[in-house]
């Protein structure tokens, strides 16, 4: 996959929305994988902390919104503590999850919840639970 940066292609309405709804910079990480060293979470990951914040700066969103990392993330801050520079990834993470949902672009609704099995939903990570459940509050 190649990616053109340009200035257009980094700052974008999304980029935006993400520091708007996490108070975060992702321009301050300058990627020393202190994040991912840490995370439990990490090796059932498709991206890396370090990589959605990497992707996050180089305008590619579309493929942080169809991740599966931030589904898994458990947002348990492991990563938020190791920065050195202080971005806490849980936030950004968590921004993205309520920018995927708002969009309808999240894997599962309150609805889809109501129509699964007990044991459907029993394998879900409870992040995704939670995500979906805040989508009812917009």
């Amino acid at each position: 996959m190649r990616y053109v940066i340009s200035h257009a292609k980094i700052h974008t309405d999304l980029l935006q929305k993400i520091q708007e709804l996490s108070g975060q910079n992702v321009f301050d990480c300058y990627q020393c994988g202190n994040c991912s060293s840490g995370c439990p979470l990490v090796e059932y990951m498709d991206y890396a902390p370090n990589q959605v914040i990497r992707l996050a700066q180089l305008g590619a969103l579309d493929e942080l919104l169809e991740s599966e990392t931030i589904w898994i993330c458990a947002t348990c801050l492991q990563c938020s503590s190791r920065c050195p520079k202080g971005v806490d990834v849980s936030k950004v993470m968590e921004a993205l999850r309520v920018i995927n949902l708002r969009n309808r672009e999240g894997r599962i609704s309150p609805d889809d919840i109501e129509k699964m099995t007990d044991e459907e939903v029993k394998e879900l990570p409870p992040i995704v639970l939670v995500s979906a459940f805040r989508k009812l509050s917009g």
